[in-house]
């Protein structure tokens, strides 16, 4: 039970933008309840023992991090810190007939010589370094804006300095400049996956939702790289759990909240334990569910597009590419039918309501990069943990009835294992481990099962289409864009409720920065 009847905010969730704006708001003396529906912290970012008897602490849900700012650490004190990946990514190929691929990192003159081998000249490599040396400008002058008071477009474009860039990546689709740069058709897929992770569109989508999802997989940290967290995804939400108790936060678990009312100055909240009063609620939920506490209208439906897969294997299997070393392969981002054709084509079967045939997928192994995450048993016996995300997954192709979305989970699990099994010298099912119970150790989740588990509008893992990250006065759902709620991207219609989780602007991905946000705006206002 909560311990007051009144609290100067009521956090509604208890994922890591909660506890990331918990933790903040206690620093500054402000009284803090955060509420969880589940009985315990994490949301999406935990680590769990997903098999029985096993001793391996998996990242259930998300997996990476690449989008929480330092700052964030620092401020909060944490204890959490990531480590860089030696390798950013392999991609299997057939050519001529016989197993290739391109393996990118471990240094520029290795790298360059992969794209050499791949595709019989430097042309490519010289793009590819154009390209990504454009992004990492980018990312310099736009990651430090995600902390600040939401610019306006043409400031955001001021900072950018590049009418290029900004042409390219903020105006047209992606498809245009992927097209013009690159001429291999691996290559232009290898870039393009950073367009599609949990987003369901093309190349060419005029909507540009792919342009917004790219941008914010290039940003992170002012590098984008994608890092790999020290103990496995629930090292952070600890940490941040452990920060915001240090600082006097209130935390209830096990208690799921019901609904919200507020008159704009006051606000209650009622959970299965009762009601309590608030001066602000920050609702670290998508914007369906705050509209469902609300009592109004839901937003337009989301709907997330992939298949989430963990699990747990003997021994890495070994690649048809003998060149290769899977631990090198396997240690950076493996992607899995993802040349552009075959992105493409996997869409378009998708949106007619078929399963793609080559679904694509992306697999990289923690325990390479991390081996904390496993018991020393495991360790000494050379386990080793795969995490595979599958792109092209609407949530459209699965059913409510929990049968069929298991029979569909299966038959798109197996197709995208069969299509890992086409590169490999050994089938996949070889080497996975065994459970107490003589299972094979893998779990897979469809959007559906993110939707029920975790409350992710049809399995959306941004909670909803990613926003450029300036201001937009054609959001109605800002409010008076003069608030401080407005001003921080966090505003919701009424004054004193507000968004702090990933459906506020410049939200997605495990970053922090809609809590913290959220937090400096509430901070702004007394």
């Amino acid at each position: 039970m909560p311990e007051r009847t009144s609290y100067d905010a009521v956090i509604v969730g208890g994922g890591h933008n909660g506890l990331v704006a918990a933790a903040y708001l206690a620093r500054a003396g402000r009284s803090v309840l955060v509420l969880e529906r589940l009985d315990h912290t994490g949301g999406a970012a935990v680590s769990t023992r997903a098999f029985a008897g096993v001793d391996a602490r998996l990242s259930r849900y998300s997996y990476l991090v690449s989008l929480l700012p330092p700052k964030i650490v620092r401020d909060l004190g944490l204890r959490f810190a990531v480590r860089k990946r030696t390798v950013s990514s392999y991609t299997p190929a057939v050519r001529d007939g016989r197993p290739t691929g391109l393996l990118v990192g471990g240094g520029e003159a290795r790298t360059r010589t992969a794209f050499a081998e791949l595709t019989g000249s430097e042309r490519e490599f010289t793009a590819w370094q154009r390209f990504y040396g454009t992004t990492g400008r980018l990312a310099e002058r736009v990651f430090p804006t995600l902390t600040e008071p939401l610019p306006s477009r043409a400031a955001l474009r001021a900072t950018v300095d590049d009418d290029a860039t900004w042409h390219a990546l903020f105006e047209r689709p992606l498809g245009e400049v992927v097209e013009e740069t690159f001429s291999d058709d691996l290559v232009r897929g290898v870039v393009l996956t950073d367009a599609l992770i949990g987003t369901f569109a093309t190349a060419h989508d005029p909507s540009l939702r792919q342009n917004r999802c790219f941008l914010y997989h290039v940003i992170g940290g002012g590098t984008g790289d994608w890092d790999v967290p020290i103990g496995g995804m629930g090292a952070l939400t600890d940490a941040l759990a452990d920060a915001a108790r240090r600082a006097g936060a209130e935390i209830v678990t096990d208690c799921e909240v019901t609904g919200i009312a507020t008159d704009g100055r006051t606000a209650e909240v009622t959970c299965d334990q009762g009601t309590v009063g608030a001066r602000r609620v920050l609702v670290n939920a998508a914007p369906r569910e705050l509209a469902r506490l609300l009592g109004e209208a839901p937003p337009p439906p989301a709907e997330g597009a992939q298949l989430k897969v963990n699990m747990l294997l003997t021994r890495l299997p070994r690649l048809r590419d003998t060149r290769v070393d899977p631990r090198g392969a396997f240690s950076g981002t493996f992607h899995i039918a993802e040349g552009y054709g075959q992105l493409e084509s996997a869409y378009q079967q998708a949106a007619s309501g078929t399963l793609p045939a080559s679904p694509p997928s992306e697999i990289y192994c923690h325990s390479l990069t991390d081996p904390s995450i496993l018991g020393a048993d495991l360790v000494r016996q050379g386990y080793q943990t795969l995490t595979l995300f599958g792109l092209h997954a609407p949530a459209s192709l699965f059913t409510a009835d929990t049968a069929d979305n298991a029979a569909t989970r299966d038959r798109i699990l197996a197709a995208t294992l069969a299509e890992l099994d086409t590169h490999l010298a050994e089938p996949l099912a070889d080497c996975l481990a065994h459970d107490a119970d003589g299972r094979p150790c893998i779990e897979a989740r469809s959007p559906l099962d993110l939707d029920r588990e975790l409350g992710l509008p049809g399995g959306n893992i941004f909670h909803r289409d990613l926003a450029f990250p300036y201001a937009d006065p054609s959001d109605e759902a800002l409010g008076d864009a003069r608030s401080a709620p407005a001003r921080w991207g966090v505003a919701t219609t009424h004054p004193n409720v507000l968004l702090c989780g990933a459906g506020a602007v410049r939200g997605g991905g495990v970053s922090g920065i809609p809590g913290h946000n959220a937090a400096m705006a509430v901070l702004e206002e007394e």
